[in-house]
């Protein structure tokens, strides 16, 4: 693996770095205070190209590889990580699943405006009962013959409401368990389509997550994603692509909370000096910054892995593993570095302690994250 990263890569990063500080810093705490969608912001994420960084330019986006990605999640998930997910969703589950797996007519028809924020995707598999268990979908797709008629409800559904195209997981034969599971694309002004209300949630509340309902949701056949039968591979592999981008999320979400501690400990005076000069909290950045280097490391390595055509199950799943981990006891800690700073909002470090939290529930909790590497080790 090169560690020294392109004069490309370094110009992705930097753009990304500039976004969001310009764009994304200066709103970022009433956006979260208030819930509130950046729709402004997104939109010019999409004109930056940011939307569908990895797709091929034939389909109107970027052309980079998963290590551009990963260094363009980091910047933006310092400042805001509300936006950083809308920005995984679309590029890692949405686009890549579209752009790997789908027809040329799905291609055109949909890839070609997600890349550019035209259109914003949603990946709905989690349900009540099954979380991230894409072989426990009560959701059906029913085989009509021209057309699949669709029944039930998913949660926890990031770009809920904002979504003109959503990827969802369902059931069509439950004899044939996992192998009769389909993927489909329905289109949000579908007849028998409900979103339902806005979760209140604990972190990350610029994003919008809903829950949707579906009753009798006629699909066209030729909105299924692969062959009859395809939705469990399909979910399975775009979630092992998705864990790539919340690593980087986690790790971004760490990097911001640090940084935002080295320069506090240096401004904050106790006992005569800045605090950075005492020991105490010399310790806890030095830890700080070996967690997040090698967190990073693993981020890079499960893009590389990625890029290079290797099977990045067990890289990617370490990455979220050690990232999510890393971004809470990160955030953790910078809120105590800030002492009764960090408790209030203006500091910052308290939201990204709560917007930490779900880097190690979505994509899979921790848990799940090591039952993939054992799985991969005991191979």
């Amino acid at each position: 693996m090169n560690f020294q990263l392109t004069e490309e890569q370094l110009a992705v990063q930097a753009a990304a770095r500039d976004f969001a500080q310009s764009e994304l810093w200066a709103g970022v705490i009433e956006r979260d205070e208030h819930q509130k969608f950046p729709a402004e912001q997104v939109k010019k994420m999409g004109e930056l190209g940011f939307l569908g960084m990895m797709v091929s330019p034939e389909y109107g986006g970027g052309g980079m590889d998963t290590v551009s990605y990963v260094l363009a999640m980091e910047e933006i998930s310092k400042v805001d990580a509300s936006c950083s997910v809308i920005m995984s969703v679309n590029n890692s589950l949405v686009c890549w699943g579209l752009e790997k797996y789908g027809t040329e007519e799905q291609k055109q028809k949909y890839l070609t405006k997600l890349t550019t924020g035209e259109m914003i995707g949603a990946f709905a598999l989690s349900e009540p009962e099954a979380g991230s268990d894409a072989t426990s979908q009560s959701t059906t797709a029913e085989d009509m013959g021209d057309y699949y008629l669709l029944n039930g409800t998913k949660n926890w559904i990031t770009n809920g409401s904002t979504a003109s195209v959503y990827l969802v997981i369902a059931q069509t034969d439950p004899g044939k368990k996992h192998r009769g599971i389909n993927a489909l694309i329905v289109e949000r002004d579908s007849p028998g389509f409900v979103v339902g209300p806005k979760e209140n949630k604990l972190g990350i509340r610029g994003s919008d997550t809903h829950s949707l309902m579906f009753t009798d949701v006629k699909v066209p056949k030729e909105n299924r994603i692969g062959e009859d039968g395809f939705g469990f591979k399909f979910a399975m592999q775009v979630l092992a692509g998705g864990r790539i981008g919340i690593a980087a999320q986690a790790l971004g979400i760490a990097s911001g909370a640090y940084e935002l501690s080295v320069k506090y400990s240096k401004e904050r005076k106790a006992f005569g000096v800045p605090i950075s000069q005492h020991q105490a909290i010399q310790f806890k950045l030095a830890d700080m910054a070996t967690n997040i280097d090698a967190a990073r490391l693993l981020c890079l390595q499960a893009a590389h892995d990625k890029d290079a055509g290797l099977d990045y199950a067990k890289s990617g799943a370490m990455a979220k593993l050690f990232a999510s981990k890393t971004a809470m006891d990160t955030a953790v800690e910078a809120v105590q570095v800030h002492g009764g700073y960090g408790f209030v909002k203006e500091f910052h470090v308290e939201r990204m302690m709560r917007d930490a939290k779900i880097t190690q529930i979505y994509e899979g909790t921790s848990e799940i994250q090591k039952i993939v590497i054992s799985r991969e080790i005991l191979k």
